[in-house]
């Protein structure tokens, strides 16, 4: 059957959702799409142990399910039905318009989206303020809580951790939003920064490679290494790199991990050894289902919490969660495996908190 026949006749909704993850062709044909060109249509730079000259990969890794994988998603059945409206249980925060000194305080915004605040430096990660995570505004995953700050409330933003350019965590309309109202300052992974000039054209971006450090302020950020992959249509599959990053902030290092697959634990042991632990892990606790699709690119909760102990985190936060439904899990699983992960592990619920929109997080500081 030609592609476009089966792609008409797939579940609209679950297509959507993939699209949502970077682009439904870019799980089949985008790969040989990409590698056919001449090079990638973001990136322009040497070889190196992630990048082939024309897409990024995985060292000692996985690369992402193909199109038949895709296929066999869509029709095996499986996909928990989420409510239309799962409203968070705390209220919309109004953050402080500042924090100083060594104290840390979080705020989930929803899905990836969480607001750092800490050395009189504010901070967003993966900003998405918009209804729908997709190319498209009437289709793909779409909220299903308001955010936890209101746009209008947000204190002012001098920095944007951008992990990579999936549509959950790469929202160029949110990002043109900022530019208008905060002009942050954008850190992103290598070719990130064409893709949001192509929207944004003069946003203030650094596009850097794993092992960077680029300074906002005062405060040093680490890009690191993360097993996932990027797109975001049908030909530019692992053309952009994707990231994890680390902040030396004054009262301890906080790492910060958008998407990303266990992959045995190599990256949580290499940031351990190099940053020497961590005040605070964020770590991602969702669309994790079914695993034998998702295992290589979306860690679980368990996953997480094992991730937390080798990274060396006194404290991890939660976060890709109960926002936007991208996967067959029920919405309250990843809360309720993360607990019996802790459990069973005598680490302290207190210590792992997966967070819902709008609550606020006074991290303690690191005794000893």
């Amino acid at each position: 059957m030609p592609a476009g026949v089966i792609l008409s006749a797939m579940n609209r909704r679950g297509l959507m959702k993939w699209i949502g993850l970077g682009g439904v062709a870019a799980a089949g044909g985008g790969a040989a799409m990409a590698k056919s060109g001449s090079g990638s249509r973001y990136y322009s730079g040497p070889k190196s142990d992630h990048f082939d000259g024309t897409v990024f990969f995985n060292p000692q890794g996985k690369p992402p399910a193909g199109f038949t994988d895709l296929l066999r998603w869509q029709f095996g059945g499986g996909r928990a039905r989420w409510p239309d409206e799962w409203p968070s249980p705390f209220p919309e925060a109004k953050p402080e318009p500042r924090v100083a000194g060594q104290r840390l305080v979080v705020t989930m915004v929803g899905h990836a989206t969480l607001l750092i605040q800490t050395g009189g430096v504010n901070i967003l990660t993966d900003p998405v303020w918009s209804d729908r995570v997709s190319p498209l505004s009437f289709a793909g995953p779409r909220r299903i809580n308001a955010p936890g700050v209101a746009f209008e409330d947000l204190p002012p933003i001098d920095l944007v951790l951008l992990s990579h350019n999936h549509y959950d965590h790469m929202d160029v309309a949110t990002l043109a939003r900022l530019k208008q109202s905060h002009d942050p300052l954008v850190i992103t992974p290598l070719g990130n920064d064409t893709i949001v000039r192509q929207s944004v054209p003069d946003m203030r971006i650094a596009a850097h490679d794993w092992g960077d450090m680029a300074i906002c302020g005062s405060v040093p950020v680490h890009i690191e290494p993360v097993h996932h992959w990027s797109a975001r249509g049908t030909g530019d599959r692992r053309m952009a790199l994707w990231a994890g990053f680390v902040v030396d902030a004054p009262g301890g290092g906080i790492y910060i991990v958008g998407d990303t697959g266990f992959h045995g634990g190599i990256n949580y042991r290499e940031a351990a050894r190099k940053h020497g632990g961590f005040r605070l892990a964020i770590l991602p606790i969702g669309a994790y289902e079914p695993r034998w699709f998702m295992e290589a690119q979306h860690q679980n909760p368990s996953e997480a919490v094992e991730g937390m102990v080798l990274a060396g985190a006194a404290f991890a936060a939660g976060h890709h969660w109960g926002t936007f439904q991208l996967t067959n899990e029920p919405i309250e699983e990843p809360r309720d495996l993360l607990h019996a992960a802790l459990d069973h592990k005598a680490i302290s619920r207190d210590r792992f908190r997966p967070m819902q929109p709008g609550e606020v997080w006074d991290v303690p500081p690191v005794i000893g």
